[in-house]
């Protein structure tokens, strides 16, 4: 029997999960037909000459565009690298000539490849805290989204390939 206390509670459920959705996919952005999901960035100690931010990137147009720069207030520059292993020595090298997303496809900015590096870092960055960013596109032209600073669970804060034993970094 459906009374006026169940429906009470029916609409209270469908509040509360309606929410989460909307949380759930509050770091991510749509514009035009790029959508980019959960960009992210670790927190850094005082002092950090870089730090890494992370995103999927997918296009729903049916042309490649082309990630070719961006910037942001809390870093004195930002490029667009990626990250190599070649005989135990990691290579972050800048990607010339930006960075292609397919038509019908997607392109994953994750540690241990393609990044966003935030160079001089202007302050630490801290878990909850959003960064500010401006991804310059070939035809999207400039998109403005925050970069959430998370405390990755599997890898202790340290970026990877930081501390290898037996290796050395090279970062150009």
């Amino acid at each position: 029997m459906f009374t006026l206390r169940s429906a009470g509670r029916t609409a209270a459920c469908t509040l509360a999960l309606s929410c989460l959705s909307v949380a759930a996919n509050a770091r991510d952005y749509a514009f035009g037909e790029l959508k980019i999901t959960h960009p992210w960035t670790r927190p850094t100690p005082p002092s950090a000459p870089t730090a890494a931010g992370y995103l999927t990137i997918v296009n729903r147009g049916k042309s490649p565009d082309r990630l070719i720069g961006g910037s942001t207030p809390a870093a004195g520059k930002l490029e667009i690298h990626q990250m190599s292993m070649t005989g135990g020595v990691m290579s972050m090298r800048p990607v010339a000539g930006g960075l292609v997303i397919p038509a019908g496809g997607s392109v994953s900015l994750a540690p241990e490849g393609f990044h966003l590096m935030l160079i001089g870092p202007k302050h630490p960055f801290r878990p909850g805290e959003h960064i500010p960013v401006a991804l310059t596109f070939e035809h999207a032209g400039t998109v403005k989204l925050n970069l959430e600073v998370e405390q990755p669970a599997d890898t202790g804060g340290a970026m990877p390939g930081m501390a290898m034993p037996g290796g050395h970094m090279d970062m150009h």
